[in-house]
């Protein structure tokens, strides 16, 4: 082991101390214990949905005499291709994007520019204002189940818009109420992603003549791109999953969403529980596939201000 030797300012040489190897800084203990945690965890919310999957590729059968947790003697997708076409599965998704595709996009415009005029115009009652929005988080749906659906009967309609008389028994019922009720959680979470953009920014634009829809379509919207992903990957989730709205508000069979689609796959005296259960992985494949398109975004808009004091 042999010592380093520089030069000092005054010319002379310095002796350095020895180098010795730097040990290893010691394991921290629960260093696999996080990661397996985590494994279990996510296993657990993933076995019913393996379980389904694994169901509906086996014959009913099959597993009525050896079980569900058997080892299988042959698998195939015929359950998928009868799932499909004895559900009408194709009209309900059609009937479901109508649905959501419009509340999605209106709730999300709405509440951007209500989450605006509190977090950066600072409007008097701002405040109150957005404790009213996450107030109307707190309200559970079927408590107001009874007054909307009077209400609905009474609300007239183009012939334009919808082929019945009323707002009820059409798309435009449930555009309405997905809007109403998701539009309190969009406004509470755009409007604190608002207030963590640099002020800077919109004091600049005003200097240089900004108006106000300027400030807010051309400067504060796109800088909320990832929170806006975020959240029209949860709200198309939240929509899309829908039954309580659609079974109170909808009498016509042909104008159910995806979700009801599964009821015909139930008999009156006999259910496939193997054939239900491939129309349940059909059904939940649109917002996966929605959640894979806009991943990037989706965590960018959870994690984005969380190293922020």
């Amino acid at each position: 082991m042999t010592a380093d030797v520089r030069t000092t300012h005054h010319g002379g040489p310095q002796a350095l101390p020895p180098r010795t190897h730097r040990s290893r800084a010691p394991r921290r203990r629960g260093a696999f214990g996080v990661p397996l945690f985590l494994t279990a965890v996510s296993l657990a919310f993933l076995a019913p949905l393996l379980l389904a999957v694994y169901a509906s590729l086996r014959p009913y059968e099959e597993t009525a005499e050896n079980g569900y947790f058997s080892w299988p003697d042959r698998l195939s997708f015929d359950y998928y291709n009868q799932a499909y076409t004895e559900s009408g599965m194709g009209r309900y998704f059609t009937n479901t994007l109508l649905i959501a595709v419009p509340a999605v996009i209106v709730t999300l415009f709405l509440a951007s520019f209500a989450a605006f005029a509190i977090s950066r115009l600072r409007i008097r009652g701002g405040v109150i204002l957005l404790m009213l929005f996450t107030a109307g988080n707190l309200l559970p749906p079927q408590v107001i189940v009874t007054p909307l659906y009077a209400l609905f009967l009474k609300i007239p309609l183009p012939w334009w818009m919808s082929d019945s008389l009323t707002l009820y028994d059409s798309f435009w019922a449930l555009i309405v109420v997905n809007i109403g009720f998701q539009m309190g959680f969009c406004v509470f979470v755009l409007s604190n992603f608002m207030r963590t953009l640099p002020r800077e920014i919109l004091e600049a634009a005003i200097v240089d003549g900004a108006g106000v829809w300027t400030q807010f379509w051309r400067i504060t919207l796109p800088l909320c791109r990832p929170a806006l992903a975020a959240l029209a990957t949860l709200e198309f989730t939240w929509i899309y999953n829908d039954f309580l709205w659609a079974l109170i508000f909808i009498s016509n069979p042909d104008k159910l969403p995806i979700t009801s689609s599964l009821n015909n796959l139930r008999g009156q005296f006999f259910t496939d529980y193997n054939l239900l259960a491939a129309g349940s992985v059909l059904v939940a494949l649109p917002t996966v596939l929605v959640f894979l398109l806009l991943q990037r975004h989706f965590i960018a808009g959870l994690t984005l201000g969380a190293g922020k004091g």
